[in-house]
């Protein structure tokens, strides 16, 4: 199977993402590319590009970086697990159960949220209503 490797101006575009964030998220240790090119250029590949494509994701949700490094490590540790240490096992899926539980608090207080909003965008939507606007120096 043959690995295509991608550049970062194309994995930019594809992700949507800067260049400087990708560098920056190679710096701080969150993605790094898989391969250098001779000339030191980053190079990605698909897999590469789905976990930026997640950062990007967990990004605006309020994760920290080190929250997400530390998912990411968490979400790598249970993919490569062999299962052959129950003990170990069961921490990493205690670990991920902790953030599972995060993300399912998460879930809730946008549902709140967005449910708070829709409540005042039914309320102005009634307020402009022709029906119940009165015209200045009109009474009824």
């Amino acid at each position: 199977m043959v690995v295509q490797l991608m550049q970062i101006g194309e994995v930019a575009s594809r992700v949507g993402l800067s260049l400087r964030t990708i560098r920056h998220y190679d710096e701080v240790g969150l993605v790094a590319p898989s391969e250098r090119s001779a000339g030191g250029f980053r190079l990605y590949t698909e897999s590469d590009v789905e976990r930026l494509a997640l950062v990007k994701m967990l990004k605006p949700l309020d994760f920290t970086l080190e929250q997400m490094r530390e998912l990411l490590a968490t979400m790598d540790a249970v993919r490569n697990d062999p299962r052959d240490d129950e003990e170990a096992t069961a921490q990493l899926l205690g670990r991920l159960a902790m953030f599972r539980a995060a993300a399912d608090s998460r879930v809730e207080a946008l549902r709140a949220q967005v449910q708070g909003l829709e409540t005042l965008s039914r309320e102005l939507k009634a307020l402009a209503a022709p029906s119940k606007r009165r015209t200045p120096g009109r009474s009824r």
